[in-house]
């Protein structure tokens, strides 16, 4: 980071330290080399190479959060700060993955990060070479495949945005393209009001973004989100466990505002996978180990048992075998 900046990231030079991330200081002019790009705000993070995703882990994620697949299909998105914009979009509304070819559209560049906001980070991004034959793909995997057009007879509020999804935004001069179009069961039209005919292309794909996250049902917490904001863990109140662990080490990387520092500023999970943090929900929660569960089960399940021509008796308080908990 640059100095003059370190008083006002505080906070983020205190968090990188509890991480054991070496904080180095250097000129505006260094670090502007470093980033690629003059748009920064005084502070880079050095990360591992990124690693895409598949169409594989994209439904995996989906079955994991027992959500029907929502996907987002960038058709030649050309500007990258609309990029960037539909990609912190596709993050708030819980999209599960972004598919976008790898030739003729606009590359994840540093503006494009620094306009999601950070979002690059936990979003499942998927580069195909041949996108109308991964819309195939999507299709006989059951995921329904709308689009846009000024056009079309239905409006966005009407149509079923519900279930399987997959969402496809076209460029911002030409649209979608036909190979693309041709492959679509579902167009759909924004309807305007005003004096100007169409929306910039990360307008209109957001409000497609939030329409369809508002018919779909409420979104679960995975679990590590659940511990992290207080939830029960298999039985571990995090005020002990898992909850506990995190705060011990110290505000999470959320607690600075993207906006404030930008999006590659913001510490990865220390686990290095996207979207879960390390299993702390075990230590500390006071679960014994699993031998001795099994030896405390034996022994409650053995002073319960009374003689079949007996009353039996009520067992003692705490003493039950629906008391302990089982092994994670």
């Amino acid at each position: 980071m640059v100095p003059q900046r370190r008083e006002a990231l505080e906070a983020l030079v205190l968090h990188a330290t509890r991480l054991r991330i070496p904080v180095v200081e250097v000129e505006g002019g260094t670090l502007t080399a470093l980033a690629g790009f003059d748009g920064h705000q005084g502070v880079a993070l050095v990360v591992e190479p990124r690693r895409w995703a598949s169409l594989d882990d994209v439904l995996a994620r989906a079955v994991a959060r027992s959500e029907p697949p929502f996907v987002l299909v960038l058709d030649s998105l050309e500007d990258p700060q609309n990029l960037g914009t539909l990609l912190r979009s596709a993050d708030a509304c819980g999209v599960h993955g972004v598919v976008f070819p790898t030739r003729n559209a606009a590359p994840l560049t540093p503006a494009a990060i620094k306009a999601s906001a950070g979002a690059v980070e936990h979003l499942l991004l998927v580069p195909v070479e041949d996108l109308p034959g991964a819309l195939v793909d999507l299709r006989t995997r059951g995921l329904h495949l709308v689009g846009t057009d000024a056009g079309a007879a239905l409006s966005y509020r009407d149509a079923d945005l519900r279930g399987p999804l997959a969402l496809v935004i076209g460029s911002e001069g030409k649209g979608m393209t036909g190979p693309v179009r041709r492959r679509l069961e579902l167009l759909v039209r924004i309807p305007m009001r005003g004096h100007v005919g169409s929306l910039n292309a990360a307008v209109a794909g957001s409000v497609l973004l939030f329409e369809a996250a508002a018919q779909r049902p409420a979104a679960q917490p995975e679990p590590a989100a659940a511990a992290e904001h207080g939830a029960t863990v298999d039985g571990d109140e995090t005020g002990t466990g898992a909850g506990a662990a995190v705060e011990a080490a110290g505000p999470a990387p959320d607690a600075v505002a993207p906006d404030a520092v930008g999006p590659e500023a913001v510490a990865p999970d220390a686990s290095g996978a996207e979207g879960t943090g390390p299993d702390v929900g075990v230590a500390g929660s006071g679960v014994p180990a699993g031998g001795a569960v099994e030896a405390d089960v034996e022994r409650a399940v053995a002073a319960d048992v009374a003689p079949a021509e007996e009353e039996p008796e009520p067992p003692a308080a705490g003493g039950g075998a629906d008391d302990l908990l089982p092994e994670r």
